[in-house]
């Protein structure tokens, strides 16, 4: 099978290079273009930045010259971006308008009523707002967005469940990893035998996302999941890895063993599609009194299987729990890509 030609936005940053490393031998996109800053289009992209990760060095790709993150440069059927918020906000749509699928990392359009917010697993069928987004704006492709990485994890625990009983509330309190802050992150002076109680916009992010991503589509819109949601997101001294800790009101008030049950009998809604980068399970529940730990489980399916423990009974909320997930992988560049498998799979292409 012919393979779809992709680009990268963004390719010198940490999430970009995840990008180029996921990209570099998959059997449904072929890695044509790697794009960048103006500081950066010209160059070589071993000269552009340092590589920052395992395996081969750029992937393969350390002779290529960087394009600019222009349509008439960079132009790809698929497009993926790992571009920060601002720069986004004005790239992303004139690859759109130009007609290719982009996929974003950005949080620049999660929330536009238009732009599905996806994660494959949960919302599938939102990907029909694609053609509500290409009839309302004119363009000929269209932006998908993968949700926070704070988000996707939560959701792992927040989506089976309110599927299986519904939710009347849930509260979370996240120790995020510091690759979440980007490289070089979060000075050591600051993060070393400490937490920081505040990352700028995350809590919002998780709140209003969750709600999107669970929510209904009706008359080509979502309409919001109907509980409320509170998060506390902390900053903590891990390379990666965000965990969660997870209170919440479930419908019918299920026992722990419910709970589990309904975690181990979830289905998630990508399981139609054999897509490359799905991970062999979506959840693992695991029985130990002290797990998961982002040493020893965060890497689990590539990075892409989110691990749940610790179900309890909460006397304040009715169950509680801990998820864990790979904020850079599953929360980033891997969640990104399964996005676009997904896409091609429905025939969105």
């Amino acid at each position: 099978m012919t393979r779809i030609p992709v680009t990268v936005l963004g390719a010198t940053g940490v999430v970009g290079q995840r990008f180029v490393r996921r990209l570099a031998n998959h059997p449904l996109f072929e890695l044509c273009q790697l794009a960048a800053s103006e500081r950066s289009s010209g160059k070589r992209y071993d000269e552009a930045c340092e590589w920052r990760l395992g395996g081969e060095p750029y992937a393969g790709f350390g002779a290529s010259l960087l394009a600019p993150c222009e349509p008439e440069k960079a132009l790809s059927p698929i497009v993926f971006s790992a571009l920060d918020a601002g720069p986004a906000r004005d790239i992303e749509p004139a690859f759109a308008a130009a007609g290719a699928l982009v996929f974003s990392n950005a949080s620049a359009f999660r929330m536009e009523a238009d732009v599905p917010l996806i994660v494959p697993e949960l919302n599938a069928a939102h990907l029909v707002l694609i053609k509500t987004q290409k009839a309302r704006r004119g363009w000929k492709g269209a932006i998908v967005c993968n949700p926070n990485c704070t988000t996707t994890v939560a959701l792992g625990a927040l989506g089976p469940l309110y599927r299986a009983f519904g939710m009347e509330l849930a509260m979370l309190t996240s120790m995020q990893a510091i690759s979440g802050a980007g490289y070089p992150g979060v000075s050591a002076l600051d993060i070393l035998g400490n937490v920081i109680p505040f990352i700028r916009g995350e809590e919002e992010k998780v709140e209003e996302e969750t709600r999107k991503i669970l929510g209904t589509l009706r008359n080509q819109a979502i309409e919001p999941a109907g509980f409320a949601i509170s998060a506390q997101c902390n900053r903590v001294s891990v390379a990666d890895g965000h965990t969660l800790c997870i209170s919440a009101r479930l419908g019918g008030a299920p026992e722990p063993d419910d709970v589990m049950q309904a975690l181990l009998d979830f289905v998630p809604d990508s399981a139609a599609y054999a897509l490359h980068s799905a991970p062999h399970a979506f959840l693992e529940l695991r029985g130990e009194a002290d797990r998961p730990q982002p040493r020893h489980d965060v890497e689990s399916g590539g990075g892409m299987t989110l691990q749940i423990g610790r179900i309890r009974a909460c006397p304040v909320l009715g169950a509680k729990l801990v998820v864990l997930g790979h904020n850079a992988e599953r929360g980033a560049a891997g969640g990104s890509i399964l996005n676009a498998e997904l896409a091609v799979a429905g025939g969105y292409l």
